[in-house]
């Protein structure tokens, strides 16, 4: 019995290397994304100066650890077999939380995850030990766990969102009231003191963090507090004319240095701040086992009271786990998918969104564009004019293309973000509180992105959407950890070794599984064969970009009608699945392109205004396309899927030679537009009308058909739905050529 806990031990150790790497993938977002929205530097200097923050805060993280060990549950209320079962459980939850939540690219908090994760273990313990006792009953749970400060740290976490959002929107308003969004010529003339305060407020947590963690901290500690004032006034006057001198004598930009040195600060707290997150708990599970060992006392009755002591951290396992968080950030994908989750909700630009309205979303918009506007009428108008002036965006007519290039935001939000993030981390530590930096740092992002109207009329809706999926997430994270952990906690305590052993393999399987399947999402994203945007600004261009999507539409036409007779014939639903999401993701590059639509006409030529008429036909017919194509599939899929009967031989020959037909078709019409031989696609409009006649034939020989066999009226509704949507097909592909025919012949 006893050579499980040594396996235990170096289970724990694995699951710690991995808990970084999730980790760390979920909480870059923390630090790296106002850097990277403000592409005010290179993604590798960022990379290089949010390193440096994390390997510095890892090394001085050590006063965090006291959480895992002692700051949810009771240890003397507990056995030594019976905490390593509770910190078996927390860091396989913890991992496969994180790891779920990476994967679908929303930020969510670790200190959540493992706060939650530890008080499921610790209560299901709890129970556990409650329900084999003869004197306990439930009211004794309150014995078991630390209920004050598990409440202390929940309601730190709560409020965080709330004061992080308010404190965010207050702080930006007044900084973009001052500078605008032209504010290069102001920073230029006293930017050098914003730059100060936004360092001194960014410094002074750098300081704190940095020397709460040192061992001399306890002697310099009443000095600190002594003299808040006057050592804020003294780096306030320091950071101020070293950013005069910067920017005077050596003409770097103070804001630069303001979000560089930002990136450092929050990569540091991040360390500092969530390590404990991370490697607490397997680094708690250390300490026991050592104790244990040394006390020859056996495992159910060796009481964990030393985990109520303070017990110092190893620095080299500190700075190893540094440098495992280091790697990570520079080879992880899934870090940069969340990352891009936070930058596209806050972006000031307009372009396609990743969330969905929802009913709570439109609610909140209408609400508050009433309020806005109540408030705008009570407000003077020379006042409102003012402050509408300092909002105003300058307009730059550039191509959809080039508009992505620009920086998410500006210099300015960058930095807000960076610094009321910092101060408020700061604080809360002070307080000590091991917040959720996930929290705070994206709720600040959503505030200033809000007081910046990023969120306008054309994007709220779908941002007001994203945020609340991402807070809908926190809060099922909270849940999903608690429960979880208790039920793995429950299953570990029944099945001991085996047990565990086929839990860690689980785990394995679904973390390979999930990054399979991220993988694959990231080459789907980036497939080369999807549909371009036209960026050209005459009709010749035009006509040569659309030729390309339009071969690349009829490919897709022609293997999606394949695929839904192959999965009909062979009743093969998941087949028929796999061509409906084709079908969507097919439908989604329409989408786009419907969507570029207003920059591509902003962008025309003055001579060549003609050609909008033409490129908002060939959409229109792309989207009768897509739309046949779904119905088609939808139509097929539920056939199958509810096991209703299969065709006849009879329905399918009929499909089939329509499809043999249909194919011969598509690929004339493919070749055109590949090989930009349009002549042809006047051959292509004869054999188009053959089709629809066949198709026509083939309706007649149905109804034939159904008056003279007995045929299942589920079979018949089906066939009759997919010959009269071929037709529909048939026709949108047609006039989609012989809109392209007759403009190409114009030219």
């Amino acid at each position: 019995m006893d050579n499980i806990f040594f396996l235990i031990m170096i289970a724990l150790a694995s699951l710690a290397v991995l808990d970084l790497v999730v980790g760390v993938s979920n909480d870059a977002v923390n630090f790296l994304n106002s850097a990277i929205g403000s592409k005010v530097m290179s993604f590798r200097n960022i990379m290089i100066i949010a390193s440096l923050g994390v390997l510095v805060g890892a090394v001085f993280s050590s006063g965090m650890m006291e959480v895992a060990r002692k700051g949810i549950f009771v240890p003397s209320q507990f056995y030594f077999d019976e905490i390593m079962f509770i910190f078996m459980a927390v860091m396989i939850g913890d991992i496969l939380l994180l790891d779920f939540f990476n994967t679908l690219g929303l930020p969510t908090s670790t200190t959540v995850s493992i706060v939650f994760n530890l008080l499921g273990a610790a209560v299901a313990m709890a129970l556990i030990k409650i329900g084999l006792s003869d004197t306990e009953t439930i009211d004794n749970i309150v014995n078991y766990i630390n209920t004050e400060k598990a409440k202390q740290i929940i309601l730190g976490i709560l409020l965080s969102v709330f004061i992080s959002f308010s404190v965010g929107i207050l702080v930006q308003w007044v900084s973009r009231l001052i500078f605008s969004f032209q504010y290069e010529k102001k920073v230029k003339n006293f930017g050098f003191v914003f730059a100060g305060i936004c360092l001194t407020a960014i410094g002074y947590f750098i300081f704190y963090k940095g020397l709460k963690g040192t061992p001399f901290y306890g002697d310099i500690k009443e000095f600190l507090v002594g003299n808040f004032l006057m050592l804020m006034l003294l780096m306030f006057t320091f950071w101020t004319l070293l950013m005069f001198v910067l920017d005077r004598l050596f003409k770097i930009h103070v804001l630069k240095i303001v979000i560089g040195v930002g990136t450092f600060s929050l990569a540091l707290a991040f360390a500092g701040n969530d390590l404990v997150n991370f490697i607490g708990v397997p680094m708690a599970g250390y300490h026991s086992y050592e104790a244990w060992v040394a006390s020859g006392i056996p495992a159910s009755e060796f009481s964990m009271e030393i985990l109520s002591k303070k017990i110092p951290t190893e620095s080299g396992l500190l700075a190893l786990a540094g440098l495992i968080m280091v790697v990570t950030l520079a080879i992880s994908k899934k870090a940069r998918t969340v990352v891009d989750t936070s930058i596209d909700l806050s972006r000031q630009r307009d372009g396609s969104e990743r969330f969905e309205p929802n009913v709570v979303s439109k609610i909140i918009v209408k609400g508050s564009t009433r309020l806005v506007n109540a408030v705008n009428s009570i407000l003077p108008a020379s006042l409102h004019t003012k402050i509408s002036n300092s909002f105003q965006i300058p307009v730059i007519d550039i191509s959809e293309a080039k508009a992505q290039e620009l920086p998410a935001f500006d210099m300015i939000r960058a930095s807000i973000n960076l610094s009321v993030a910092g101060i408020l981390i700061s604080i809360a530590t002070s307080m000590k509180l091991p917040l959720s930096t996930t929290y705070v740092t994206f709720m600040v992002a959503m505030g200033t992105s809000l007081a910046d109207r990023a969120w306008g009329r054309e994007s709220a809706v779908y941002r007001v959407a994203g945020v609340i999926n991402v807070i809908g997430g926190w809060f099922l994270t909270a849940f999903s950890a608690f429960v979880f952990a208790g039920v793995l906690t429950y299953l570990i305590y029944i099945g001991r070794g085996p047990a565990i052993a086929i839990l860690l393999l689980i785990a394995l399987v679904l973390i390979i599984r999930n990054y399979l399947t991220h993988k694959k999402n990231l080459s789907v994203q980036s497939d080369h064969g999807s549909l371009q945007k036209s960026e050209s600004h005459t009709v010749q261009g035009i006509i040569e970009e659309s030729a390309d999507n339009l071969a690349k539409s009829m490919y897709l036409t022609s293997k999606t009608f394949e695929g839904v007779l192959y999965g009909l014939d062979t009743q093969d639903g998941t087949h028929l699945k796999k061509t409906l999401k084709k079908v969507t993701k097919f439908e989604g590059e329409v989408e786009d392109l419907r969507n570029h639509l207003f920059y591509f006409i902003k962008n025309l030529d003055d001579t060549s205004v003609r050609g909008s008429n033409f490129y908002i036909m060939v959409l229109a017919n792309l989207t009768d396309i897509v739309q046949s194509l779904e119905f088609l599939s939808k139509k097929s899929f539920k056939h199958v899927d509810n096991n209703h009967s299969q065709l006849s031989k009879g329905q399918m020959k009929d499909l089939k030679e329509i499809q043999s037909n249909f194919s011969d078709l598509l690929l004339m019409i493919e070749k055109a537009f590949l090989y930009k031989e349009f002549g042809d696609l006047g051959k292509s409009i004869e054999q188009g009308d053959s089709v629809l006649d066949l198709i026509k034939s083939k309706i007649d020989s149905q109804i034939a058909r159904t008056r003279k066999e007995a045929i299942s009226p589920k079979n018949t509704t089906l066939c009759f739905n997919l010959l009269l949507e071929l037709k529909d097909l048939v026709k949108a592909v047609m006039n989609l050529v012989d809109e392209y025919y007759s403009s190409s012949s114009n030219t």
